[in-house]
């Protein structure tokens, strides 16, 4: 049988997390076989079994690994024992990740770090080497990876230091206009698939929310700030859905129903600090919040389509079925 490359175009983070994960699990898989189900693996994971499933379709088709499955859970037909060394399986998978990690920062003697990877490299059987040769080449990020990497470091380090930074922003309205800016750096919110900085902003002169792939350049000045006292991030930020702030209304009581493949989907994510599942005999999920609904959660739910029921408030059932009749409406005559 035929391995196929891995993963040679997933991203950065979700590459290293998945490596992270699929090394567990063998080392899981191996130390103790026949006790582990997808379902445990999920669990301890705190993914769904899809994704578990997924993983060990990699484990089999990809690394070539002889996994099989009895009654009580999965093992391997030819043990692969691992190298004799003073750490645990899950503590070598770390201290590989952190050396990865590590090659990103200043200070770290890049000749010695480069020995410390190797050797550790060194240390996982051959079986394992497509899983660890792919933490390299995930170091070799796209432009926009390496560019928003750079950001964040910067960013980090900017607030570490409370300095104010100079940075070349380009707005998502008037064409993607560039405007130089000096910014207070306060946070970095992660949103979904992105990261946005929250800050004081000196050419507007009150806290804005820029998102970090629109920063063209930054750098970090000498001028110190102090973020007020009075300052509240999670306040700044409302009960509004993502960070739209005072794009919704008062906050009011939402409640969804996700079919059993969507309800999966939901639940992986955390969307809203308020948000609250409780999966149903039936195999459905409620999602349940408190939120200031706004345009950017309406096409949240309308992105699941017939696998989503609004439950209440009655106004939103109806704003979500006036857009899914006005789209229907929009294609009638052309698929009938």
């Amino acid at each position: 049988m035929e391995c196929e490359p891995w993963a040679e175009n997933a991203g950065i983070a979700e590459e290293t997390k998945r490596v992270a994960r699929l090394l567990d699990i063998i080392g899981r898989i191996s130390s103790r076989p026949k006790v582990w189900t997808r379902r445990s693996l999920a669990e301890v994971f705190e993914i769904s079994e899809r994704r578990i499933q997924q993983d060990l379709e990699i484990v089999v088709h990809r690394l070539c690994l002889p996994l099989a499955r009895s009654r009580t859970g999965y093992y391997f037909t030819s043990p692969h024992a691992f190298p004799s060394v003073n750490f645990a399986f899950g503590e070598a998978v770390a201290l590989l990740l952190a050396a990865k990690a590590g090659e990103s920062l200043s200070g770290v003697g890049s000749a010695e770090l480069a020995a410390a990877l190797h050797r550790l490299k060194d240390a996982f059987p051959p079986e394992f080497r497509p899983l660890v040769e792919s933490l390299d080449r995930g170091v070799s990020l796209s432009e926009q990876d390496d560019r928003r990497q750079r950001t964040l470091e910067l960013l980090q380090e900017a607030m570490a230091s409370r300095r104010t930074v100079q940075m070349r922003y380009a707005s998502a309205s008037r064409g993607g206009e560039q405007t130089e800016r000096r910014v207070d750096p306060y946070a970095i919110v992660p949103y979904v698939r992105s990261f946005h900085l929250v800050g004081y902003c000196h050419l507007r002169q009150e806290v804005r929310i820029f998102k970090v792939d629109r920063i063209k350049s930054l750098q970090v000045t000498r001028q110190q700030f102090q973020i007020p006292d009075d300052f509240d991030l999670k306040e700044y930020i409302g009960d509004s859905w993502g960070l739209l702030r005072g794009a919704g209304g008062e906050p009011e009581e939402v409640r969804l129903r996700f079919s059993p493949r969507a309800g999966r989907w939901v639940s992986e994510e955390q969307w809203h600090p308020g948000q609250q599942v409780e999966w149903q005999p039936d195999g459905t999920l409620i999602f349940s919040l408190r939120v200031a609904i706004n345009p950017a959660f309406v096409r949240w739910i309308l992105y699941y389509g017939s696998e989503v029921e609004v439950i209440e408030p009655e106004w939103l059932a109806r704003e979500v079925w006036k857009e899914a009749r006005d789209t229907a409406d929009r294609y009638k005559g052309r698929v009938e």
